[in-house]
């Protein structure tokens, strides 16, 4: 593991990785970048992992893109670097994830905040897509994964303006999902993180599955699937153990499904 991505096991079935770069405010280059696309693709096969927290450090989550890396490209080589499957490994990772969002999150660092499925925010977090003031974009969901948390007008907003938000702007317009103070953040996304460890994997990623899947179907193709998923959930250990526990008035003992 490069030490730009530093792992850890805080509890069991969770995993925390900090970027560590703070010379650069944890800006995302490329090698960062690659670093977190190979551990999420492992981290997606490996069940022993029931959730994961990304997060920085005081100062900054990801303040950016690594600007240096794009400067002088043309649209081609842009292209070449291939950041879009880099992205799309997070993405796709079927593990909850929770990102811990302390100082900035900015341009790339604010969408891969936005990657994760729960924030928790510091107060005094701050967020934005400032891409515009350096005359390109977002370009890994600054728009669209924004649009659909916030709204069109606050998306506006943010991507026109490039100004920065609060940790609690993120939280009240529907950005973040918890707001603590500063010193809080890692040890609450911790505890969440524990507390989903602790229930089902395959119920978890079923819901995840399900909730970001259906959010663009029309309601009955939605519910349609929401149902499909519910049924599959019968033939799981997960569902045995804790209808069971349960029924039987103790605490479930789930194993990995």
């Amino acid at each position: 593991m490069t030490s730009m991505l530093i792992e850890t096991r805080p509890s069991d079935g969770v995993v925390l990785l900090q970027l560590n770069r703070p010379e650069a405010r944890n800006a995302l280059n490329l090698d960062l970048r690659r670093a977190l696309s190979a551990r999420f693709l492992e981290l997606a096969d490996d069940a022993s992992v029931r959730a994961v927290v990304v997060t920085g450090d005081q100062a900054a989550f990801a303040a950016g893109a690594d600007i240096g890396m794009l400067a002088a490209r043309s649209p081609q080589e842009v292209v070449q670097l291939g950041l879009h499957r880099l992205w799309k490994a997070i993405a796709d990772c079927p593990k909850p994830l929770i990102a811990a969002v302390n100082g900035f999150a900015l341009g790339a660092g604010c969408e891969l905040a936005m990657h994760a499925d729960l924030i928790v925010a510091g107060e005094g977090a701050r967020f934005g897509q400032p891409e515009v003031k350096v005359g390109i974009m977002p370009g890994a969901g600054g728009t669209q994964r924004l649009i659909r948390l916030i709204g069109r007008a606050k998306t506006m907003r943010m991507v026109l303006t490039g100004e920065m938000i609060s940790g609690r702007q993120a939280y009240d317009w529907g950005l973040a999902s918890h707001l603590v103070a500063d010193e809080e953040v890692l040890p609450a996304a911790l505890e969440v993180a524990k507390t989903i460890a602790s229930f089902s994997s395959a119920a978890c990623e079923q819901i995840k599955e399900t909730v970001l899947t259906a959010e663009d179907l029309p309601l009955d193709a939605a519910l349609a699937l929401e149902r499909r998923s519910f049924w599959l959930l019968f033939d799981t250990q997960g569902q045995k153990e804790g209808m069971a526990a349960f029924l039987e008035k103790r605490k479930p003992r789930f194993n990995p499904d």
